[in-house]
């Protein structure tokens, strides 16, 4: 019997109160199509019902790819377990999944995007649940939210403390999904499945052996369908004994408003002179002092935000290749692409599929992380998961967690405050109009970084703004450089909602940062 079948056929085949798997990355190999044809079935039948899905990394966009907004509809789903969730302007409709969180119409639950992947492995194994250290004194730990979103996931806990060994650890039960819904590009008729014109493999193959060893299935969305044996063995990353399922979809996006790009799937090497450099600016001045903390020879993550532009600031310095970039959807090396394209790079060296590369943040194997923050509390713990006021602007915490847990050394890049009217004149920051929300707080709205226990641990974090660099020491936050032009009193310490400490040896943030043209970075 021929495994490709339309989607409303395929879709034909969950049940009521299944757990549906879905592989994707906001709009890269988001199987939207599918998705699509559930959310259908389910209006026109009222079925299936009772549904749980799992996202170790969001499924949509605000940009054309709805992803689990197709599903998000009181009845159909009643449980979500997300490492992110689609995120977007703060002036834009909320999707309808973040609808349904916000009114406790459905149990959601932020988890760590790699304790996802985790946990999906555990099941596959048959094995009873992930011991982790990951998330321990952040809102993952039940003595803070235990990943609950609202009052509706807290009435069910995903998460406990146990002891093992003598030490105490975050166990997460492991997930048995009924039904993986996978996406790749090119599938022959056993369902032998290719990925060479996406940009990341994410977490395919070890959903669908999840799903295949609990007695579920696993339904593949492909842009094109080939002859048997047609497939080269060494390209195969998802084998036709695990699929049941195929749907062609010859249109489908490759990324977040991008139809195809061959420099994302790896198939096209890009000209540097090609990729645009950050315009001189407020934000370029920190992406270069961020530069600044890095060493030739170190693989770097980087996170979305701020920290996005520093591959640029190397090029445009002429340090490209001078480290190497690993993001969470995979990619090692190339040049990560910016705003909602991020999760993709033009020119990667190569893409290892996402668990593996969670395996290699959450223990530490990396040198260094570069990541955002929306605010940083007294004792340097760091929020990037919640906006309680705009839920939607935020995806969760996605791999935030996941990599600082043991990271050797993070770097926090921001504005030093929210809603400031800046800019640079005569190699001097000018603030026109001071903001009007601090980011230097008393106590975060939400920990997704612990200062306390990252002090515990021997990490090295460093708060790198336009006006100052703060640095997490024994006696608190630190200021430890300031802008030319900035006033440490009037600008800084008056500024922040919480006490700020002054090195003895406070120095000018160096000078170069705030002139036009190269800076000289070397490593």
């Amino acid at each position: 019997m021929s495994k490709l079948v339309s989607a409303a056929d395929a879709v034909s085949h969950i049940q009521d109160g299944a757990m549906v798997a879905v592989n994707s990355s906001s709009g890269l190999c988001c199987p939207d199509a599918i998705l699509a044809a559930l959310g259908t079935r389910f209006d026109e039948t009222g079925s299936p019902r009772d549904l749980t899905s799992i996202h170790p990394i969001a499924a949509g966009d605000f940009f054309g790819t709805k992803g689990v907004d197709h599903i998000a509809k009181p009845g159909c789903l009643t449980r979500i377990i997300g490492g992110s969730y689609p995120s977007g302007p703060t002036k834009a409709d909320p999707p309808k999944i973040w609808q349904m969180i916000v009114a406790n119409e459905v149990k959601a639950y932020n988890v760590p995007s790699g304790i996802v992947f985790d946990m999906l492995r555990e099941g596959a194994g048959q094995r009873p649940g992930v011991l982790t250290k990951v998330g321990m004194q952040t809102f993952v730990d039940p003595d803070l939210e235990g990943c609950a979103m609202n009052d509706a996931a807290r009435s069910e806990p995903i998460v406990e403390r146990q002891n093992f060994d003598g030490e105490d650890w975050l166990y997460f039960r492991a997930l048995r999904p009924d039904v993986a819904i996978i996406r790749a590009t090119t599938s022959d008729g056993n369902g032998n499945l290719s990925f060479e014109g996406e940009g990341a493999y994410l977490g395919a193959m070890e959903m669908a052996l999840a799903a295949r060893n609990c007695g579920g299935i696993v339904i593949a969305q492909v842009r094109r369908v080939a002859q048997n044996g047609s497939i080269r063995p060494h390209d195969v990353r998802v084998p036709g004994i695990l699929v049941d399922y195929i749907v062609e979809t010859p249109d489908m996006l490759q990324t977040t408003a991008t139809p195809y790009d061959p420099a994302i799937s790896g198939e096209l090497i890009r000209p540097l002179d090609s990729f645009s450099i950050p315009e001189f600016g407020v934000q370029k001045v920190i992406a270069r002092r961020v530069a600044q903390e890095l060493e030739a020879g170190w693989a770097v993550n980087i996170g979305f935000g701020v920290s996005a532009n520093v591959p640029r600031i190397f090029l445009e310095e002429g340090q490209h290749c001078a480290v190497t970039w690993v993001i969470e959807q995979g990619a090692v090396g190339g040049i990560p692409l910016l705003d909602f394209k991020f999760g993709c790079a033009s020119n990667a060296e190569a893409f290892v599929a996402s668990p593996h590369q969670f395996a290699y943040f959450q223990a530490g194997g990396f040198d260094c992380s570069l990541l955002s923050f929306l605010e940083i509390d007294a004792n340097g713990s760091v929020n990037v998961s919640r906006l309680s006021a705009t839920p939607h602007r935020t995806a969760g915490a996605g791999g935030f967690v996941d990599i600082t847990t043991r990271a050797r050394k993070i770097v926090f890049s921001g504005t030093f405050n929210a809603g400031a009217k800046m800019r640079i004149e005569d190699g001097k920051l000018v603030i026109d109009k001071e903001g009007h929300t601090a980011k230097f707080v008393q106590a975060v709205d939400q920990v997704s970084f612990s200062g306390k226990r990252a002090q515990m641990q021997g990490q090295v974090a460093t708060y790198v703004t336009e006006r100052c660099v703060v640095e997490l020491r024994p006696k608190g936050l630190t200021v430890t450089e300031i802008a030319p032009g900035v006033d440490l009193q009037r600008d800084i310490l008056d500024q922040a909602a919480t006490e700020l400490a002054v090195a003895d040896d406070l120095k000018p943030m160096p000078a170069e940062l705030f002139l036009p043209g190269l800076m000289g970075l070397a490593l």
